[in-house]
């Protein structure tokens, strides 16, 4: 398996400091003293009185440093043990519960910090810091439909998807036999929208920066930016097609409200068809520091229904975005090429 800069960089720090640095980006730890419902809760209740601040030109301000770092171990859809049941049903004290599970569930799978015998590690001042993890903790991501899940597939979809050649990853078992067995993201081309705004282990920060008539988004992930346009434009002819989709804001209220269309076959959501494909975001400056983002997914070519995902994201200046050096791009895939090349030679003598 190949790696990123920034986990070279985790491996080349002190012994705690890279214990620390291993656990902040895979963790969601309860905030001590405070179940992170109850957090997430009067955030809510504070949100309705909530005012934005104002750009110099009028509109609500949703400029600054984010991350949804704080929702790694966050399931997409609704888990089995809360069958039958709906997002807003789920209790304080159950989340609660539930964060403190997925806590020690992956403290037990993170290097160098399960099972730990002596307890010095967890108890540690560094292993402390990372507690903060836990502000945008939720039970799952999924809002609608309202049991949690994401809608079936249709059988126009089902047809399509099983007909396609599915690229291979650096992380599988190949055949690499070129540049095309690997995926997008592992080439460091792109890992498409809304795959640039979803929680991962590492590469978690965007920037939300705004000028009269356009809002534009930084992404740390592959150093990609959208440039949304407020100004009433159409989206371009079919034939204009990015791997990012081409976006177009308007504001409603203090929800900036944008849709998305024109993207590429090779990066269209969850094997979506480009064709028919509209992704809806809304974001919502909720507190001073949140904003509540979600994202309406429509294709009646491949689901039975439209559906919608929300994540919150966190301002916070101290996950500034970081240089992306890539190197599964830079440097696996040819090295993983040349190994199998070199494994169909020997296979021949």
């Amino acid at each position: 398996m190949s790696s990123r800069s920034r986990t070279d960089g985790v491996c080349r720090m002190s012994r705690a400091a890279c214990l620390v640095a291993l656990a902040a980006v895979s963790l969601v730890v309860p905030l001590a003293g405070q179940a992170p419902a109850v957090a997430v809760k009067a955030r809510a209740a504070g949100s309705k009185a909530f005012v934005p601040p104002r750009t110099p030109w009028g509109d609500p301000d949703l400029q600054g440093n984010f991350t949804n770092k704080y929702e790694h171990a966050t399931p997409f859809e609704r888990p089995q043990e809360f069958e039958g049941r709906r997002l807003e049903d789920v209790s304080g004290q159950e989340l609660a519960g539930l964060v403190a599970k997925r806590q020690q569930e992956t403290l037990d799978r993170a290097p160098f910090l399960g099972g730990d015998p002596t307890g010095q590690i967890g108890n540690s001042a560094e292993f402390r810091d990372i507690y903060e993890v836990a502000k945008g903790s939720r039970a799952w991501f999924v809002t609608d439909p309202p049991d949690g899940k994401i809608p079936p597939l249709t059988p126009a979809a089902q047809a399509r998807i099983a007909a396609r050649t599915a690229g291979s990853s650096s992380f599988g078992g190949g055949p690499f036999n070129g540049p095309e067995d690997f995926s997008l993201f592992d080439r460091c081309i792109t890992r498409g929208f809304p795959g640039s705004m979803m929680p991962g282990v590492y590469g978690n920060s965007y920037q939300i920066v705004q000028g009269p008539g356009f809002v534009g988004i930084r992404y740390e992930m592959i150093h990609e930016t959208r440039v949304i346009p407020l100004d009433g434009r159409p989206h371009p002819g079919r034939g204009i097609r990015m791997d990012m989709g081409d976006a177009r804001g308007r504001w409603e209220g203090n929800t900036l409200v944008v849709e998305t269309t024109n993207f590429r076959e090779r990066t269209a959501y969850r094997n979506a068809r480009a064709d028919t494909l509209r992704l809806v975001e809304r974001f919502t400056r909720a507190a001073p520091d949140r904003v509540d983002w979600s994202l309406t997914v429509e294709d009646p070519s491949t689901w039975t229904r439209p559906w919608t995902f929300a994540i919150p994201l966190t301002m916070n200046d101290g996950e500034r975005i970081m240089q992306y050096e890539c190197h599964e791009g830079n440097q696996a895939v040819s090295n993983i090429l040349s190994a199998a090349r070199a494994s169909d030679a020997a296979t021949k003598r």
